[in-house]
């Protein structure tokens, strides 16, 4: 399938003169709303969870590129941004001062641009403080907290209307039919049981048509109001909100959130409280694919570690969709040879892709997507986030979510895990249940 807004911009290696930055404290925040206040125009990246994160607008630098060496190359840019910034930033908090927002393909055969961009000013906030952060490229401007303050409320002048439910709305295949996705996922469980691989991810996409423009300040609002206990995201019209943290970095300590094992509550009988602690935590299926997609996840981070934890049994994570078989897991990160602690996007690049989003073994796995999938995954299921001066940074897995692809055409991605005792049937319901918040807060489904 050819996707326009899907190819890779010009690859932007270079960045003529230096980035220059101002952070300033700005007090508490209202707790009620907290960031969702500044999340007003279509334009703005999004990372915001229970109210604290991040909100940016603008574009003062961007690096992309494609490719087994994406993450490499996005890597050695912003080490060349940093080394010649100068930055001013009395506040220390992880997030603040020069930060760029990320992007990264699925697949290192995809078009996809992976990214990462440098925002104008960003509003950031945690544990109700907050802060806020002015950057730019232009040795004549001035730099200060009133600049930065007036930046801001450039930015806030143009907010963008709410938009209500139009006639023409419409929700349509994607590239593969819901009885094409069927015969996707049988012929993959049929190459489980065969003992090609353990694992294998199999996702599938629907289209949604307008009939006015979206509003994509409106939509983040809904799913960061309705999923609060995930991370909404928005990068380039990448927009979501995720569940699953694939690597957090903050103080040389590392965390990561992975989920496997998925239960609609849609299909909950009532009254049942322990339905969904019974039917997956009871699951040799279920507790199969997690315990693959745990293991996964440390073996690759145990290298860049000193000591990890995990809970020894997963837990039920509810959110108003699913449940979902879920492990915390913590690392404390280890320095290399020469004194440096990996990065929160050295670790991405050395997690992506796990089994939650890809299969085990990965290479089979991956030759498998491209084989049954038909579908170009762009950013869904790639890592999005943000990371900063020091290293640390927030990444998620690019679930739950859609690609903008013009303001009237919007692509919804879910997939499912696939393993020897899987129903396609099943997982054909599986992926409505994972749209569900998209088409939602969309306004296509109550």
């Amino acid at each position: 399938m050819s996707n326009p807004s899907l190819t890779a911009p010009a690859p932007a290696r270079g960045f003529s003169g230096g980035l220059r930055s101002i952070t300033i404290p700005r007090g508490p925040m209202e707790p009620d709303t907290g960031l969702l206040d500044y999340v007003v125009r279509n334009d703005a990246y999004t990372w915001i969870r229970r109210g604290g994160g991040l909100v940016a607008y603008g574009e003062t630098a961007r690096f992309t590129g494609a490719g087994p060496g994406r993450f490499a190359d996005a890597q050695d840019w912003w080490r060349d941004q940093l080394a010649s910034a100068d930055v001013e930033n009395p506040v220390a908090q992880p997030g603040s001062g020069l930060i760029a927002f990320g992007s990264f393909a699925f697949s290192k055969t995809s078009e996809y641009g992976s990214r990462l961009i440098v925002p104008e000013i960003v509003v950031g906030c945690s544990d109700g403080y907050s802060w806020l952060t002015y950057i730019t490229s232009d040795p004549g401007a001035e730099v200060s907290p009133a600049a930065a303050e007036a930046v801001l409320a450039e930015y806030l002048d143009d907010v963008v209307p709410e938009r209500a439910p139009h006639a023409g709305d419409r929700l349509g295949p994607g590239v593969l039919s819901e009885d094409q996705y069927l015969a996707a996922v049988a012929a993959g469980v049929r190459h489980v049981q065969a003992g090609e691989l353990s694992k294998l991810v199999l996702a599938r996409d629907v289209v949604a048509e307008l009939g006015a423009p979206i509003a994509t300040a409106q939509v983040l609002r809904e799913l960061a109001v309705r999923y609060e206990d995930c991370w909404t995201y928005a990068v380039d019209g990448l927009i979501g909100s995720t569940p699953e943290m694939l690597i957090k970095v903050e103080n040389n300590t590392a965390r990561a959130r992975v989920l496997a094992g998925t239960l609609d509550r849609a299909i909950a009988p009532a009254g049942d409280p322990g339905y969904a602690q019974r039917v997956l935590a009871g699951s040799d299926k279920q507790l199969h694919e997690h315990s693959i997609a745990i293991d996964s996840l440390t073996r690759q981070l145990e290298p860049f570690t000193s000591s990890m934890t995990s809970h020894s049994e997963p837990f039920v994570l509810q959110l108003p969709n699913v449940w979902h078989l879920a492990s915390d897991v913590t690392a404390q990160l280890t320095p290399d040879s020469g004194g440096r602690v990996p990065t929160s996007l050295a670790l991405v690049e050395a997690l992506h892709p796990t089994a939650a989003v890809c299969g085990t073994p990965t290479t089979v796995a991956g030759a498998l997507i491209r084989k049954l999938e038909h579908l170009e995954r762009g950013p869904y299921a790639g890592p999005v986030g943000w990371i900063d001066a020091d290293g640390n940074g927030e990444w998620g897995i690019a679930l739950r979510g859609a690609v903008v692809e013009s303001p009237t055409r919007i692509r919804l991605y879910a997939g499912c895990g696939i393993v020897a005792g899987s129903q396609p049937q099943a997982e054909l319901a599986e992926t409505w249940s994972k749209f569900r918040p998209m088409i939602q807060a969309l306004g296509l489904a109550g």
